[in-house]
This record gives C-alpha cells, sequence and structure tokens, in this order.
C-alpha cells in the first residue's frame, strides 16, 4: 500500500532534465512574440499612440492598441463573476489609465528580441490626472458588488466585544502593519493563444484550466467546447495564477486580430502591474481578558489597499473567528482605494496576514498576564468553533502543542536576551490555521494489461507535488507500484477537476481518484468472482482471504486489454465549492516553535532554528508534506523579515518592480534545524482520504512567532513587517 509512504516525486526527473514543457516552452508554426506598451502614469487618459517607429523595427508585424481589439462579447459580465475573473477592469478596452504600467498597446513581432525593441519605440501620450495613494487612502467598506466581498463576512459580532473589552482587567494589542507583497514564482505568466476558425487553444500558466476556458469563451462569445486550455506543467502559482487575468484575454484577442499564434510572456517587472500580489494590511487587534487569562473580548479590525476598479478583500481577521473560544468577537474588514493594480491571495492568504497581527497580540497579553504564552493558548483553547459552537471536523491543535514544545525545548528555553557571543537569543511561539476549501472533481483511471496504469484529471501541478500524489493514490488501490501509473493532467479535455487553491486540491481531486481507482477493484472483484468488499491489491495481485490472482491475468481473461475507472467527488447540492461539511467546522491547525538571533549592534536578525508541529488529518506523502511545510516556513521567514513592495507615493508606482530590489530568503538565510512533525490523525468529514491541505497552512504562524521571539531576545515590540535592522537600532 503506497498511500501514506514517502514516495519521491515521479515528475522529479523531467523538471530536472529540462523535458517538461511549461507554458513559454510552446512553440506553434508562425507564432508571434507580444510585448506590452505600459502606461508611465498611474493615472489618466491616453490621447495618442504612435507607432510609425515601432513598426519600422525589423521583424515586427503589428501594434495593436485599444482601438485595434475587439470589445468583450456582449454579455461577458453576466456570464462570469469575479472571481475567478480576476479583475473586472480589462485594459485595451478604452483610453483610461488607472495604474502605472497598465497595458496601452501590444507590439506582436516575429521575435522577442524585436518586440521587446519595438515596444521602446511606441510613443504614447497621456493627459495625466490626479491619483490616489492607496497606503494613504482613507478606509471604506468595501463594495457589495465585489465578488471578493462575498467571500466571507465583511462585518462579524458576537457579543459585545467593545463593552467586555472596557470592563476587562487585562488588555493588550495595538496596529499591526504588513506591507505589500508580490507573487515571484520562478515562472512567470505565460501564454501562447492559438485559434483555428472560432475555436481557440491556449497553453496558460495557471491553477486551473476550467475557470480559463469559460472566462475566455465568454470573452469571446464561444461556447466552453471552443476554447481548450493546456498547462502540463506550472512553475510555482502562489495566487497570481489562480484566477484569470487582463493578459490572457488580452494575447487571446490579439492573436484573433492579427490571425497568428501570439505567445506573450509577462516580464518580471509585469508580474508587479499585470497581476496581482497581497495588499498592504493595517490590522487593530485588541484583547481583553481576566486575571488567569481567560479572553473576554477579542477584537479584530483590518484594512487593505486595493484598486480604484475593484475591491479586492483580504479577511485578516479569520484567524480572530476561529482560534481561541471567547464569548465576545467584533471582526470588520475595510479597503483603501488607490491608483494601483488589483491585489489578489497570495500563499496563506487571509489566516497567513491575520495569523501574524493576532499571533502578536496574544504574546503581548501573555507579556501583561506574565503567563507563558503557550499556557495562555491552552487556557483558551476552542474545544468548538468559536464563532458558532459547531464541532471540528478533526482538531488535534493540544496534541501538536505538546510536540511541538516538547522537540523543540519550549518548557526549559533559555531566559529571553541570553547572549551568545554578540548575538541575543530569543524564542517565540505562535498558532498556525488555515480555513479549508472543497471542489467537485473527476478523474479516469484506465488499468492496462500489461499491469500498468493511467490517471487522468484536468488538475495542475504547481509545484506542490500533485503529479506524485494522485498517481501514488491510485496505485496504492490498485497494488501497483507508483511509477507504474502514468498520469496525464492540465489540460481541459481531460476530466473536470478542481483548482490547485484553497488547500482543497488534495480532498477533492484525491477522492475522485480513490473513488476511479476503488471501482476499477470492485471490476477484478467480479471478473475473480471474490465480493468487492473483501478484497484488496498488493504487488500486482489481487487478494481475498489466502486467494490470490494476478491483477493483469484477470484483464486479459476477460478478453479486454485494459478496464476503466470513472471516479468522482461532489458536494451537497451538486455545489461548485464549500467550506467543508456545513455540520462541523473544517480548519488544519499547528503550532509553530523559533529561535532567532539579534545583533544589538549592527540590527541583525537572524533564524537559529524552528519546528513546526501540525494537524492536517492523514497524509498522502510524507515526504512532499515534510517538504511543504519547510516552504512554508522558509516563506514565513521572508514575510517577517524581509519581504516589501513599496508605492512610491510621488510617481504612483511600485518602487522596485524586479527581483534585483526584493530581498527574499536564500539557503544563507534558513539553518538547516528546521524540524517537522504531523500529528496522527484521520479527518472523515473533510473527505474519504481523511485528508485535508496543507500548502497554505505552512506559512501561517511562522511571521507571528519570528516577532514574538525578537521581542523575547530585545525587548523592542516591532508591529510593523518586515523586521529590518533600523527597527532593532532603537
Amino acid at each position: 500500500m503506497t498511500i501514506g509512504q514517502p514516495v519521491s516525486r515521479l515528475d522529479g526527473p523531467a523538471k530536472v532534465t529540462g523535458s517538461a514543457l511549461y507554458a513559454a516552452d510552446q512553440y506553434v508554426p508562425g507564432q508571434l512574440y507580444a510585448a506590452f506598451v505600459g502606461a508611465t502614469v498611474p493615472a489618466g487618459t491616453v490621447e495618442r499612440v504612435e507607432t510609425q517607429d515601432a513598426l519600422r523595427e525589423p521583424g515586427v508585424v503589428s501594434v495593436l492598441t485599444s482601438a485595434d481589439l475587439p470589445k468583450l462579447a456582449e454579455g461577458f459580465a453576466a456570464a462570469v463573476t469575479q472571481p475567478p475573473l480576476a479583475t473586472w477592469f480589462t485594459p485595451l478596452q478604452g483610453d483610461v489609465v488607472h495604474y502605472h504600467g497598465q497595458p496601452v498597446a501590444i507590439v506582436l513581432a516575429e521575435t522577442i528580441e524585436a518586440a521587446e525593441a519595438a515596444v521602446g519605440l511606441v510613443r504614447v501620450t497621456c493627459r495625466p490626472a490626479p491619483f490616489v495613494n492607496p497606503d494613504t487612502a482613507p478606509p471604506e467598506e468595501p463594495s457589495a458588488e465585489s465578488g471578493y466581498a462575498g467571500i466571507g463576512d465583511v462585518t462579524f459580532s458576537k457579543g459585545d466585544a467593545q463593552a467586555e473589552l472596557k470592563r476587562a482587567p487585562v488588555r493588550a494589542g495595538g496596529s499591526y502593519v504588513q506591507p505589500s507583497r508580490h507573487n515571484n514564482p520562478m515562472e512567470p505568466s505565460a501564454i501562447t493563444a492559438v485559434w483555428s476558425g472560432d475555436t481557440l487553444t491556449v497553453y496558460d500558466s495557471v491553477q486551473h484550466v476550467y475557470t480559463v476556458q469559460s472566462t475566455l469563451a465568454a470573452a469571446f462569445g464561444l461556447p466552453d467546447t471552443a476554447v481548450r486550455v493546456v498547462s502540463p506543467h506550472t512553475g510555482g502559482g502562489f495566487g497570481a495564477k489562480a484566477y484569470v487575468w487582463p493578459h490572457e484575454i488580452i494575447a487571446a484577442a490579439a492573436a484573433r486580430v492579427v490571425r497568428h499564434p501570439v505567445k506573450l510572456v509577462l516580464t518580471r517587472a509585469q508580474m508587479y502591474t499585470i497581476v496581482g500580489y497581497q495588499p498592504r494590511m493595517v490590522q487593530d487587534v485588541r484583547l481583553g481578558a481576566d486575571a488567569t487569562g481567560r479572553l473576554t473580548a477579542v477584537i479584530h479590525d483590518t484594512d487593505n489597499v486595493t484598486a480604484v476598479t475593484d475591491d479586492y478583500v483580504e479577511f485578516g481577521s479569520s484567524p480572530s473567528k476561529s482560534l481561541y473560544a471567547t464569548d465576545t468577537i467584533s471582526l470588520t474588514q475595510r479597503v483603501r482605494r488607490g491608483n494601483t493594480n488589483l491585489p489578489t491571495f497570495m500563499r496563506s492568504p487571509i489566516d497567513g496576514p491575520g495569523s501574524w497581527a493576532l499571533g502578536s497580540a496574544m504574546d503581548e497579553l501573555a507579556r501583561e498576564l506574565d503567563m507563558d504564552p503557550l499556557d495562555l493558548r491552552l487556557t483558551n483553547y476552542a474545544e468548538a468553533d468559536p464563532s458558532d459552537g459547531r464541532p471540528w471536523s478533526s482538531k488535534k491543535l493540544r496534541e501538536a502543542y505538546a510536540e511541538g514544545a516538547k522537540r523543540f525545548g519550549w518548557r526549559d528555553r533559555p531566559r529571553g536576551g541570553t547572549r551568545d557571543g554578540d548575538w541575543l537569543i530569543g524564542c517565540g511561539m505562535a498558532d498556525a490555521t488555515q480555513g479549508q476549501f472543497r471542489f467537485p472533481s473527476r478523474a479516469r483511471v484506465t488499468l492496462k494489461d500489461d499491469g500498468t496504469a493511467v490517471l487522468e484529471a484536468g488538475y495542475v501541478d504547481i509545484g506542490a507535488g500533485s503529479t506524485t500524489v494522485f498517481p501514488q493514490i491510485a496505485a496504492g488501490i490498485l497494488g501497483l507500484e507508483p511509477t507504474a501509473v502514468t498520469g496525464v493532467c492540465g489540460d481541459s479535455d481531460l476530466p473536470f477537476a478542481g483548482p490547485t487553491f484553497g488547500s482543497g486540491t488534495t480532498i477533492g481531486m484525491g477522492a475522485a481518484v480513490q473513488d476511479a481507482a476503488t471501482k476499477i477493484l470492485a471490476q477484478l472483484a467480479g471478473l475473480a468472482g471474490w465480493p468487492a468488499a473483501e478484497v484488496r491489491a498488493e504487488h500486482g495481485m489481487l487478494l481475498h482471504g489466502s486467494e490470490s490472482r494476478l491483477i493483469k491475468e484477470l484483464v486479459r481473461e476477460a478478453g479486454t486489454r485494459e478496464l476503466v475507472g470513472l471516479g468522482e467527488f461532489n458536494l451537497p447540492g451538486g455545489g461548485g465549492a464549500d467550506a467543508g461539511d456545513a455540520d462541523y467546522a473544517t480548519r488544519t491547525f499547528g503550532a509553530v516553535f523559533v529561535e532567532v538571533g539579534v545583533d544589538p549592534e549592527l540590527g541583525l536578525l537572524r533564524l537559529r532554528r524552528a519546528t513546526g508541529v501540525y494537524s492536517v488529518g492523514s497524509l498522502i506523502n510524507p515526504r512532499t508534506a515534510r517538504s511543504q511545510m519547510i516552504g512554508g516556513i522558509v516563506w514565513g521567514w521572508g514575510m517577517a523579515a524581509m519581504e516589501a513592495s513599496r508605492y512610491e507615493p510621488t510617481l504612483g508606482r511600485w518602487l522596485s518592480p524586479d527581483l534585483a530590489g526584493v530581498a527574499l530568503p536564500v539557503n544563507a538565510d534558513i539553518p538547516a534545524a528546521i524540524d517537522i512533525a504531523f500529528i496522527d490523525e484521520f479527518d472523515a468529514h473533510a473527505g474519504p482520504l481523511g485528508a485535508k491541505g496543507i500548502g497554505e497552512l505552512s506559512a501561517t504562524g511562522v511571521a507571528g512567532a519570528v516577532a514574538n521571539a525578537v521581542f523575547d531576545a530585545t525587548g523592542i515590540r516591532v508591529r510593523e513587517l518586515p523586521i529590518t535592522p533600523e527597527k532593532l537600532l532603537q
């Protein structure tokens, strides 16, 4: 049985040898290379686009403006929703400029070099208009018309939290600020669009092929069946590739106008302006408690920057609704609208930013109470969902606390501010938690008479291990080695698969694969004349008690070359997504412990070691799971100590839209001492596999734990990320 075993990545050889084809690797005969001309003002109107010099550049075929591109199909707005449409604003549909870098023309050439050279020769005249800096814009209520506002509760209250806070003998908290941060996957967003009559094929770097299919179909007034989306490998997503962005529509429209295939690969700078980012957030968290540490009030007010065109809402208050037992909760979400491109989800959205603020406030409360931060959490352990009293689908956070404390040595940790040479040593901890989504999925598994199998479904692997885990599930049920199962994925012509985001991929897609393989197992049992409920498969054999049959011989004796199982995972009422069984609250949990060193003379901050222990349901592959959690801790360290995208208030644009101006964690920043463990758990309510999502959970809680460790080391409470040297030289 391979389920639960640390199987090596099946797609590893293809990726390290370069044979794996990504969107930008695709080549279609006759294709043209596209490059955007971006607006140089953050607000205004395009008055004139002069293309003559660009068209004289050798190899340049066309320069398209808003006058050349077709309008979106009538009924487009009624046919799609936001999300999965990332933003309602599509550039090159008019002349208004809403943000710096907004596409105002698109160059098409025979080579990428010619296209990029021609971009500098296009002369754009804009009439500038006053712009709004989103960082300093006043917070406002999100628009009810925003699809993002419908993802959660814009306001939530339970009891009178304000009154309880005033009465509380112990209070703590404050304002916590997190800067904008940009998605920088190794593979930038890329698309190749190919028309054949009124049918469209796109090779796209995405996290869900089916939403691209339906959105592009609606944009051009086509049935979904007239659009095919192919994405066999996606080189990182993190959220920027989750939804459908304007560049995908524009590239397909340009290909239709010039009647040539068009390849568009965003530059690193355009990844800052064409797709979304995690927005700057200001979170005000106020906690009240009695003398024993029992929480009597939790107030969490958040706001995030957004565009003037749409309201993206980052529900950072979510952890305060879910983590601690309390009778009074007050949560609000607001937005600051400015002239910038629209933000989006970024790995560990909602709970990632929220856990940084709440985790810091809880540490401050523990200090006020002169109480161990872990004991404060145990005092307020939520045996049921604090917001509505529903039981948890599963939860072993208490066990994670205990195991993490033991492995880290939390109870025996050095006193805060202990010196190691020039370094002050500090320890901190915080909770990790993430909400879960489930999506319907389908899978087709074909067992062949040579003892191999093929798994077909439209899921996308963004590097998290889907192309290993799903064949591993089929192999485990059919008694095959994982290498004997070939996964075919990333194509909208294949059986429908849920998206690779929302921590819901394994729950839905894994259950569909399980169902398909189990149906084949039942067929084999029928061929052998044994009860389906009493058989199992191991090492290529079908077993029933003391009897056994070679599986491939059973297939041949049936007079067929293959057996096919069609599997599915459906949601109650046929829904397209949910947050788990309605009768249960479904989340993942964990505890993060870190030790840091701070050089008080230079303001340097270093991660010395980290421990993470998690309650996530059953594990399909401990190897890929552990890799996810290590990556999440590295991600969280970058959030805590290094990363920030600054909006330049004079020019109205991103200050450093490239990797040269962005500090990111590298090997030298991360110690080998990262200890990961999982609590044994099976969540029967999440799905038949008992598993839940882990990729996003891994990055929650880390920033809070780091900030708490910094305070332990130095006595400096940093409430604005990242924790850079100037904040430690007080």
